[in-house]
Protein backbone atom coordinates (compact mmCIF):
# COMPACT_ATOMS: atom_id res chain seq x y z
CA UNK A 1 0.00 0.00 0.00
CA UNK A 2 1.38 3.09 -0.65
CA UNK A 3 1.69 5.83 1.44
CA UNK A 4 -0.01 9.56 1.11
CA UNK A 5 -0.52 12.67 3.37
CA UNK A 6 -3.58 11.58 4.97
CA UNK A 7 -1.67 8.13 5.66
CA UNK A 8 -1.30 7.09 8.87
CA UNK A 9 1.10 4.19 10.70
CA UNK A 10 0.28 1.59 13.32
CA UNK A 11 1.87 -1.57 14.43
CA UNK A 12 0.11 -4.63 13.68
CA UNK A 13 2.33 -8.15 15.28
CA UNK A 14 5.30 -5.74 15.71
CA UNK A 15 5.65 -4.67 11.88
CA UNK A 16 4.52 -1.34 10.52
CA UNK A 17 1.14 -0.72 8.51
CA UNK A 18 0.37 2.28 6.77
CA UNK A 19 -3.56 2.61 6.12
CA UNK A 20 -6.32 6.08 5.54
CA UNK A 21 -6.62 7.50 8.75
CA UNK A 22 -9.84 6.34 10.55
CA UNK A 23 -9.76 3.32 8.44
CA UNK A 24 -12.48 0.87 10.04
CA UNK A 25 -10.73 -1.99 12.03
CA UNK A 26 -12.63 -4.73 9.85
CA UNK A 27 -11.24 -3.08 6.16
CA UNK A 28 -8.05 -3.26 7.90
CA UNK A 29 -8.44 -6.72 8.80
CA UNK A 30 -9.30 -7.64 5.36
CA UNK A 31 -6.62 -5.53 3.47
CA UNK A 32 -3.90 -7.89 5.62
CA UNK A 33 -6.40 -11.29 5.02
CA UNK A 34 -7.59 -11.90 8.27
CA UNK A 35 -10.45 -13.74 8.31
CA UNK A 36 -12.41 -12.25 11.64
CA UNK A 37 -13.88 -15.53 12.68
CA UNK A 38 -10.25 -17.19 12.82
CA UNK A 39 -8.41 -14.66 14.94
CA UNK A 40 -8.25 -12.74 18.53
CA UNK A 41 -7.45 -8.77 18.34
CA UNK A 42 -5.14 -6.86 21.43
CA UNK A 43 -5.90 -3.15 20.90
CA UNK A 44 -3.19 -1.17 22.28
CA UNK A 45 -2.89 -3.63 25.15
CA UNK A 46 -6.11 -4.43 25.84
CA UNK A 47 -8.25 -7.43 24.29
CA UNK A 48 -10.95 -5.81 21.74
CA UNK A 49 -13.84 -8.01 22.19
CA UNK A 50 -15.76 -8.77 18.74
CA UNK A 51 -18.89 -6.63 19.31
CA UNK A 52 -16.51 -3.48 18.85
CA UNK A 53 -14.41 -4.55 15.68
CA UNK A 54 -17.20 -2.74 13.29
CA UNK A 55 -17.37 0.69 14.87
CA UNK A 56 -12.98 0.54 15.99
CA UNK A 57 -11.14 2.62 13.66
CA UNK A 58 -7.41 2.81 13.17
CA UNK A 59 -5.66 6.24 14.93
CA UNK A 60 -2.18 6.92 14.42
CA UNK A 61 0.06 5.37 16.73
CA UNK A 62 -2.28 2.26 17.39
CA UNK A 63 -0.47 -1.20 18.21
CA UNK A 64 -2.48 -4.05 17.32
CA UNK A 65 -1.78 -7.79 18.32
CA UNK A 66 -3.58 -10.41 16.31
CA UNK A 67 -3.52 -13.90 17.22
CA UNK A 68 -4.65 -16.46 14.48
CA UNK A 69 -7.26 -19.90 15.84
CA UNK A 70 -5.19 -22.78 14.50
CA UNK A 71 -6.90 -26.00 14.98
CA UNK A 72 -5.48 -29.36 15.30
CA UNK A 73 -4.96 -32.30 17.57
Amino acid sequence: MSQTSSDITLQINGEPFACAAQTPLLEALKTLNFNPRLIAIEYNGEILHRQFWETTTMQAGDHLEIVTIVGGG
